[in-house]
């Protein structure tokens, strides 16, 4: 069987191909996808400004936030049927290598993939797709593909706050810098718990969405000083729990001066490459925790179950918006790279 997938070269060098379709080893599924999102990441790579997608290493099918349905399975298969709606983790760990049995974050894994970065591990960009069983996990039947497009995303925001042993409430004074999809993720989840939270930006409409989605603030970076604005909204005290999605230096710098005394610092936003001055002795004063969160563990499917519990309040279809047929993916990324103020989430559909 054959099927037209894209293909990214190298820099700019986004190619659709017919292709014959694997043939299915015994622990894998044939999945015909219905939908997939263009991340900011695979934004960069397509402009060649990031090296986590490995051209380097030959032509690989970008797309890590994906929504289908299972055409075939391998014969050692035992938990999915052709039928199920499904999604896949984006970071693929082996599970029997020393850190995977020591129990390490994926990210730690010495034989790590990526769905969507790598030859060897194809993303969700292409008409049909082929994972292993391990990595498969399975969507309510109600969702729409873009609905399971969105878990990789939002296992993202959820584990930023929750994973590794973090946690917020409705004591908690939450900021969140940063209002792409993921940090609109962790607003979600920080509203869901009812922590007061402030949503940094300096695109207007992000900031438009983040009060659409429960924040109870708003601040334009352009305004004045984030601290200063900061202080005076939480009389002094600061952020409880401070959760960076935006991997901006300016933001990074700030956020010891943000977080309150014995705050959670959440780090998320990617700025692995760059090095950015800061005061690191007021993580020592402050008694700050500070957690990274590159990737996620076992989140899947609590994310899952969390996203189809709050559907009712969050209108996650709204947060698409743009839809371009697969036939049209070179305008699409055009319009995600570009349109920044507007394309929020740009979804290719099958």
């Amino acid at each position: 069987m054959k099927a037209k997938v894209a293909f990214l070269h190298g820099p700019r060098d986004l190619r659709v191909e017919e292709v014959e379709v694997p043939k299915l080893k015994p622990n894998q599924v044939l999945i015909k996808v219905g939908a997939c999102g263009i991340c900011g990441s695979d934004a960069e790579c397509f402009e060649g400004h990031s090296k986590e997608g490995r051209y380097d290493l030959g032509p690989y099918t970008p797309g890590h936030e994906w929504g289908g349905q299972i055409a075939d399975i391998g014969s050692d298969v035992t938990t999915l049927k052709p039928g199920y709606k499904v999604t896949g983790d984006c970071v693929m760990h082996c599970g029997v290598c020393r850190n995977c049995q020591n129990g390490l974050m994926p990210s730690a894994c010495l034989n790590m993939r990526e769905a969507g970065f790598r030859p060897d591990s194809p993303g969700g960009m292409g008409e049909y797709m082929v994972v292993e069983e391990q990595y498969i996990h399975c969507v309510p039947d109600e969702w729409a593909y873009q609905d399971a497009g969105w878990v990789e995303t939002f296992s993202i925001g959820y584990f930023g706050i929750w994973g590794n042993g973090g946690y917020i409430d409705a004591s908690d004074t939450a900021i969140i810098m940063g209002i792409g999809p993921v940090g609109i993720s962790a607003l979600m989840v920080a509203k869901t718990a009812n922590a007061r939270t402030t949503a940094v930006d300096p695109v207007k409409t992000r900031r438009e969405r983040a009060l659409q989605y429960g924040a109870d603030v708003v601040i334009d970076p352009a305004e004045g000083s984030v601290v200063e604005q900061i202080a005076k909204l939480t009389d002094g005290e600061m952020g409880s729990v401070v959760v960076e999605c935006s991997g901006n230096n300016a933001a990074i710098a700030s956020l010891f001066d943000i977080a309150g005394h014995s705050g959670r610092v959440r780090l998320i936003g990617h700025s692995i490459g760059r090095k950015i001055p800061i005061e690191i002795g007021k993580t020592i004063w402050r008694t700050l925790d500070i957690t990274g969160a590159g990737g996620t563990k076992n989140f899947a499917q609590r994310t899952i179950k969390f996203m189809h519990r709050i559907r009712t309040h969050y209108d996650f279809a709204a947060l698409n918006t743009h839809h371009f047929p697969f036939d049209r993916i070179h305008e699409a990324f055009d319009v995600a790279i570009h349109d920044k103020e507007h394309a929020f989430k740009v979804m290719l559909t099958f």
